[in-house]
């Protein structure tokens, strides 16, 4: 599908407990989009290409599918289940779908509102029907970017060079599914578009619908070179083959210390360090003298008296 597809794929962090412990463990944390930098990453805008009659479908089946999802959730964690908590859920469901779409045709009706009662119903509906997307799309998102060697990156999410960058590539069984983030000005969804993959089911629809809403981004973030993956939020074993890990300019000798050590067992990790071309704005990598860090640190503070031996009085 992408024939263009990068080799390796990297994924810039600060130091931390938490991400030491990852890469000890070989996780990946799946993040609530709404804790992006962009607020409008992940947040489409809904428009109008449908009825008002295929809109209150669309917004009730929409309200029936999360309401008896989480009526289910909720009563099987409470270890109840079989076909009475199956049908109380459908109800539930229903219910509260016929609950949204009468509040929304008696406030139609407000005199206070422009228009005629239909486009204000129209109105209200597309609203709710943008809200209950953004509900639908829980998932977790992982991000990675296709260069090692982007300053802004690593200023960015690195922690200004003090950072690191670790690699991955493909090579598992079965092959992860990368998706490559697209940019663009535009984050509409048109409600056609969400009406055949919702009320009628088609695959093709869905996939496009999934990459409306998780995988577009404004132009300016196209420096980023983003692909995700897509899963639970939270952490999340690796489908990924962790390669190489990259320290930044400014990144402590301590913590190069720390992160080969924490993974001196991984024989096929390997590591690098940033060093910037001369002369330019232009960041290269070279592997990590290992023999040289290692025999300095760690480091036994001793007195003099400890390195020299005691002072003779004579």
């Amino acid at each position: 599908m992408f024939p263009d597809k990068p080799v390796k794929f990297y994924r810039y962090q600060k130091f931390s407990a938490m991400t030491v412990e990852s890469l000890c463990h070989d996780h990946l944390y799946f993040s609530n989009p709404t804790a992006f930098n962009d607020p409008l990453d992940c947040q489409p805008s809904v428009e109008s290409d449908s009825d008002r009659g295929t809109l209150r479908l669309l917004l009730a089946e929409i309200i029936r599918r999360r309401v008896e999802t989480e009526v289910l959730s909720s009563l099987k964690g409470a270890k109840l289940k079989g076909m009475k908590v199956e049908t109380h859920a459908k109800k539930m469901g229903d219910q509260a779908a016929r609950n949204e779409l009468d509040y929304i045709a008696y406030h139609a009706t407000n005199p206070d509102n422009e228009g005629s009662v239909e486009d204000a119903e129209s109105w209200l509906l597309i609203n709710e029907i943008q809200s209950e997307l953004h509900k639908q799309y829980d998932r977790g998102v992982c991000c990675f970017s296709s260069s090692v060697v982007n300053p802004l990156l690593w200023s960015h999410y690195a922690d200004q060079h003090h950072g690191f960058c670790i690699g991955y590539d493909l090579d598992r069984d079965p092959e992860p599914k990368l998706h490559q983030v697209q940019y663009s000005d535009n984050r509409k969804v048109m409600t056609s578009l969400i009406v055949q993959a919702i009320l009628k089911n088609e695959p093709k629809a869905q996939e496009l619908l999934d990459t409306n809403v998780l995988l577009r981004k404004a132009l300016p973030w196209g420096y980023e070179d983003e692909w995700r993956l897509l899963d639970k939020r939270g952490l999340q074993e690796s489908v990924l083959a962790l390669k190489d890990v990259t320290f930044g300019l400014r990144c402590k000798t301590a913590v190069m210390h720390t992160i080969i050590t924490a993974l001196e067992s991984r024989d096929d990790v390997k590591f690098y360090e940033m060093y910037a071309d001369r002369g330019s704005f232009k960041l290269k990598r070279r592997l990590v003298d290992m023999s040289e860090m290692l025999a300095y640190l760690p480091h036994t503070a001793r007195s003099g008296i400890e390195i020299f031996g005691p002072i003779n009085d004579d």
